[in-house]
Order: C-alpha cells, then structure tokens, then sequence
C-alpha cells in the first residue's frame, strides 16, 4: 500500500490517481516507493530498510515483511489492517480526516498473536515517505529549556542527512524540542506564502522523530515514542495502541497551518476546547508555601477588586504529621488537607470565594513524592521508581522522586486521595496539575526483570489513565498541566486538560517570543499567560498587554499593584473578558515576527469576520526608530467597514512608556467623519500605527464590522 499523495484536496480523483508516482526515482539504495507505514525488513524496500516498526519475533527473527490484509472504512476513518507474511503479528493502520480543520488523524495499534512475547525496539506512529520530490526541504520546531521554552528554528534539511528531534525526560517531554513540527517543500516558507506539511505528535513521555532526506530528494519522516530503558516487550495475545498524530497541509504558509491546528484541537481534541476559559488570580507569588487561611481569603478580596472570574490555590495545603508541606522537600503524595493552614479545608476556602463571586480551584503535583518525607512512601517505599541494586537519585528539595504509574495500585491510591479532596469542595471548578521531575530512577518494582523496557510507555499510559479517569467524574473541571513551566506543552496532555502553563519565565518582553512560538501549533485558549511581578523594571500596561495574547489571568497580587495599576488593572479584565471570544475562539494571524524585528504584531479575528483584536510589541527598540510601516492585516472580510478602538490606553506616563494614542492620527480621522475603511483597504495599504521609542511599548486594539 502506497501513500500517492499528500497535499491539497483534489476533486479528480482518477486523473490524481493517474498522475501519482507509482515507482520513485531510482538510487544507489534502489527504490524510494512512499509506501503507508514501512518497516524494518520490507522485502526489496531498501530505502525504507529502518522504517517505523522494529521487533524481534518469538523465534529471534529481526525482520518484518508487511502485506494488506484488509482495507475497511469504519466510520469516516479508513483502517487498514497488515500481517506480516509469516508470523502472526499484526498492524492496524488508521486515518481519521477531520474535514472541517483540514487535519488527518493517524495512529497505529500493534497485535501480537505469536505463541511467545514479541520485543519491539522501535515503535512508530507514523511512518511516512512523502510522494513529493524537492530541491529544497526545511524544517520548522521548536526549542528551549526552563525559562526559554517555544524558541522557534528553521533549518534546512541537507541531502542525505538524517535530523532527529527527540525527549527523554519521561515526564518534561516538550523541553528541548516539542512534539511538532513544519517542514517547507521547494524553499523556505512564511506565514502566507510556501507549502508546508504540519505535524503534532499527542504523546506526553519520551518520544522521537527522525527526518531523513535522500539523494534523490525524497523525505522520510518517522515518530513516535522512544524505547529509552530498552525493547518493549508485547506479550503473547497482547496489543498496544501507539499515540496518535495530527497531521496538516498548507500552500498558504505556515500561518495556515496554525490555524488548522487551532481549529483541530479546539472542535476535536481538546476536552473544552470550545468553553471560554476563566481570568483567574494564583497566590503563589504572593505567598509561596507559607500562608494563613486569613491571608488567602484576604487575596480573595483583592481578585474580587480586580474583576477576576477565579482564585485558584498554588503549593502548601497539604501533608500529614511532621510532613506537613511548609518546604518543598516533604508532603508530596500526601493529598491530605493541613488544618493548620486551613482550619476550615479546601471547602471553606471554596465557600470564602463564593461568597466573593469567585469560582475556585487548587494547586496538585499527583505524579511525585517526597523520599523519606511523606506517609505514603513511609507505607509504601517500593511505590517510588527505583533502580535494583542502586541509590535512589533524589530531585527537587533533596527528597523529590517520581511514583511508579505503572503499577495500577499506586494509580488507584492517589486517585482516591485526589477524588476525596475534590469531592470535598462543592463546586470545585480548576485544577492545577504540576510535574516537576524527570524520569531519574529508570526502574519499577512493579514490571517483572523482563520488561523494564517497557517503563517509559507505561508509566504515560498511566499518566493517562488517571486524568482519563478524573475528566470522566468531573467533566466540566478546568485544568492546566504545568510541569516546571512548558514542559508539558504537547497535546497528549491537552487530550484531558484545558490549557498548559507556558513558562516560569514570566518577564513579559520574553513571552512575546515563547508564546508566539507555541502559537505555532496550540491555541490561544490554552496558552496560559499572567501578569506577575518581574525582575525587570516593566510597565505595568506592558505586562498586562502581552498577557492578553493568551489565557490572561494574574499571579501579582492585588495589595502590591498602585491605585492606578488596580484601576488599569480592572479596566483590562472587563476589556478582555469582552474580547475574549475573539482572542480564545477565533483564528490567529502572525503579522510582525519577534524573531525578525524590534517589535512584534498579531490578530485574531473571529468566524463570522465582525470582530478582530490586534496585539502590538515593541522589543528594545532603536531610539532613532520612532515610526512603524503600516500594519498589513489579514483574515478580515474585505467588503465589510472597520471601526478602530484602542484598548488598555494609559491616563498617566510611565518612566519607561509613552502617552496613550498608538493609533491617534486615524482614529480622529475617522471621528471627524471620514470614510471608515473596508477590510480590503487595512488588508492591503496596512494600518498606521506608532510605538514609542523606549524598551517596552505596546497597544490592544479592536476593530468591529459596522
């Protein structure tokens, strides 16, 4: 079975068929046919010789020689269904279009009918050779570490060279590379212009994808988890199902492919996807680990003078005994309410907010435990991922470890501890999910001697089943997952969450970059963004200005803003939770990279084209450089009129920001009754628009169709 064709929708479906490559050019490795899911072995397929599947049978034989069994439609899903032509090993091969976000779905399930355990040492979901020759391949990912996550790199990919993106964290699986990428066909793409393929790869544990240019021009690409602690071990009358990847086409850029993904994972992947998400204030900067319920209820009066919608409460509620969490080297995996900190629990914090109109939520870290500071560990000292014969390695706090999800005891005690204490607040409506370790003891008491390769796999399945478990008795609950900042921006954990919190990096001029970067594949909805206190001098309108990019929310706390910042403060909240339809649900056009220029631009604009809101930076900009090219926009509807209004405008001069007006000259134009513009018009001469000449300027704007 071949794959034809990747690209745009063709209604001639047999004069396509026609035209399709049936035979690839031919090289020193003989043949590139594209073929639907090659693998290690294929008969006479040698450049497909490593493909996507690597086992080693139950009588050590090391090849797979795939033929189609059947091809059957279940749904709008095609399957196909392939045997290996000697052993009973089998692979089901799927594909689920979603037509209205222009992504295919793919996945693959892997079938062991051998007599004896079946080893696999390289297990891909996809596994595609692209029926399209190029001179020129590029790719698109992104990058970073702690505090510089969604840095994007767009390098070319050489002629007989192999690229290979890869996590082996186990846990902060979308450090150093995320599990997506773009790749340019025939030269380098932009945000309108070029064809680009899209793929996001929905796996939340170590995983691999590998790009593989041949001397003839042909692009292999393969992903998929990562066997790190060895082969796994698919026992007899065993099957495992392989995550799924979303994959997209564009000949509009890479700004296409975004949107597509956007769309995708609002309307089909994520839980909520379409629910407007809260504003929402965090105490962890005001308080950190030490606080009073006094204190707490008191930042609840200050999230209610700015407008919020939530509070939500970080780190410190919780642990048993002497290990009770006023440091971070003991409670983890004691999920147990303090009553010295809150005499009155979580549902007497909840009913204090309640009483302030606010929704409420909590702070949670399910996955690790405290070595030698915690009752569960105490009880249980095998329940931690540990090393036969070695010593523990310890994390965060000297003590920090990660809980062995593999074992479906540990999964079912922490669950209970977490289900009682959700229960116990009426009403709960958010939690806070966070991850801060890797995989450091790579080993389980629980998996026999045979198969502690298959760690890495199980302990995400097991990641999963207990948030699979949590979104089916508590549905409706919002929930970010956080692992030491962006570690987990992927989409094997938005399949059960809500949102991600992008960075601990929070100094605002830095975001600009991160969450233009993850705009590249995730929606607005779930790009976590909060004005804080940063360690720079910032204006304050700046900080809440590039907040507005994303989920906007707070982690200030509302006794250390001026009278005028809680004043600007208000004015923000009820602006955006005005706009927040557009920015949340509507489709995002990058206008000014921060990447390529001293200030950065983009839009959002809403289904039915009446609504738009646009975003503006400066970037350390060259005091000689007072003055802007007009804004090009894009996505509006070019017979529709315009009216132009400029949000977050300052009354008051910052010592590091101009006087209010990015806009001045064309909006008293348009007062003194001339002509509102038409889309066409802003689309093709562009918006004037002003930044001041100081480090940090920036201006909301929002333009409605008359």
């Amino acid at each position: 079975l071949y794959l034809r064709h990747f690209g745009p929708k063709i209604a001639d479906e047999a004069g396509a068929l026609a035209l399709a490559v049936k035979s690839g050019p031919i090289s020193s490795l003989g043949t590139d046919n594209p073929l639907a899911y090659p693998v290690f072995g294929e008969s006479g397929r040698w450049i497909n010789r490593f493909g996507g599947l690597k086992v080693t049978h139950d009588n050590g034989t090391v090849t797979l020689d795939l033929i189609v069994e059947k091809i059957e439609r279940d749904g709008e899903a095609l399957k196909v269904r392939w045997r290996d032509a000697v052993h009973d090993f089998r692979v089901i091969q799927t594909f689920r279009p979603r037509a209205d976000a222009d992504v295919v779905e793919t996945w693959v399930e892997l079938v062991n009918g051998e007599k004896g355990a079946v080893r696999i040492s390289r297990m891909s979901s996809f596994a595609l050779v692209f029926p399209m020759l190029a001179n020129d391949w590029r790719l698109m990912s992104l990058t970073g570490e702690w505090g510089s996550e969604g840095e994007v790199v767009d390098k070319p990919i050489e002629r007989g060279r192999r690229i290979v993106l890869d996590s082996r964290s186990g846990i902060r699986d979308a450090w150093h590379n995320n599990p997506a990428f773009m790749l340019s066909i025939g030269g380098p793409s932009t945000e309108t212009d070029g064809r680009v393929i899209g793929c996001a790869l929905c796996w939340s544990g170590a995983w691999e994808m590998s790009f593989r240019r041949s001397e003839v021009d042909l692009l292999e690409v393969v992903g998929g988890p990562a066997n790190v602690a060895g082969d796994y071990v698919l026992d007899s009358g065993k099957s495992i199902k392989l995550p799924v990847a979303a994959l997209t086409y564009s000949e509009n850029g890479k700004g296409q492919i975004s949107r597509n993904f956007h769309r995708w994972a609002r309307r089909h992947w994520m839980p909520n996807g379409t629910k407007e998400r809260p504003t929402l204030l965090n105490n962890w900067e005001g308080t950190g680990l030490l606080f009073k319920e006094s204190e707490i209820v008191k930042i609840m009066d200050g999230a209610k003078s700015v407008g919020v919608e939530m509070f939500v409460l970080d780190d410190g509620w919780f642990g048993l005994g002497e290990h009770l969490r006023n440091t971070d080297d003991r409670g983890l995996g004691d999920w147990y309410v303090n009553r010295e900190k809150l005499p009155n629990g979580l549902a007497g914090l909840a009913d204090e907010a309640r009483k302030r109109g606010l929704k409420f939520g909590f702070w949670v870290e399910p996955e690790m435990a405290n070595w030698g500071k915690c009752d569960l560990l105490e009880k249980h000292p095998d329940w931690a991922l540990q090393e036969k014969g070695r010593p523990m390695r310890l994390g965060r706090g000297g003590t920090q470890v990660v809980l062995d999800f593999t074992n479906p005891a540990v999964r079912d005690e922490i669950w209970r501890q977490l289900d009682a204490a959700y229960s116990s607040v009426p009403g709960l409506a958010y939690i806070k999910w966070d991850a801060n370790s890797n995989i450091e003891n790579v080993g389980s008491t629980y998996l026999d001697a045979a198969h502690q390769g298959n760690l890495y796999f199980d302990y995400t399945m097991g990641y999963y089943d207990v948030l699979s478990r949590q979104r089916a008795k508590y549905p409706n609950l919002d929930m970010q997952v956080c692992s030491s900042g962006g570690g987990r921006m992927e989409y094997g954990s938005l399949r059960y969450c809500d949102e991600f919190w992008t960075s601990d990096n929070t100094d605002p001029r830095d975001r600009v970059k991160m969450q233009w970067g993850a705009s590249m594949f995730y929606p607005a909805c779930a790009i976590a963004s909060h004005v804080t206190v940063t360690g720079r001098q910032v204006p304050f309108k700046y900080r809440v200005d590039v907040s507005f990019s994303g989920r906007f929310g707070f982690e200030m706390q509302p006794k250390s803003m001026s009278p005028r910042e809680l004043e600007f403060a208000k004015n923000a909240v009820k602006e955006y939770h005005r706009i927040r339809p557009v920015v949340q649900q509507g489709d995002l056009y990058r206008l000014v990279s921060p990447f390529e220029h001293d200030y950065s631009a983009l839009m959002y604009v809403d289904g039915a084209k009446t609504r738009a809101v646009i975003c503006l930076y400066g970037l350390s900009r060259d005091t000689r450089k007072n003055y802007l090219p007009p804004l090009v926009l894009q996505g509006l509807d070019p017979a529709k009129r315009y009216r132009l209004r400029e949000l977050n405008t300052e009354s008051w001069r910052w010592p590091h920001s101009p006087l209010l007006g990015k806009c001045t000259d064309f909006v008293a134009e348009m007062e003194k009754g001339a002509a509102v513009p038409t889309g066409e018009a802003l689309m093709k001469m562009g918006l004037p628009v002003s930044l001041g000449d100081k480090d940090y300027d920036s201006a909301i704007f929002e333009l409605i169709a008359e």
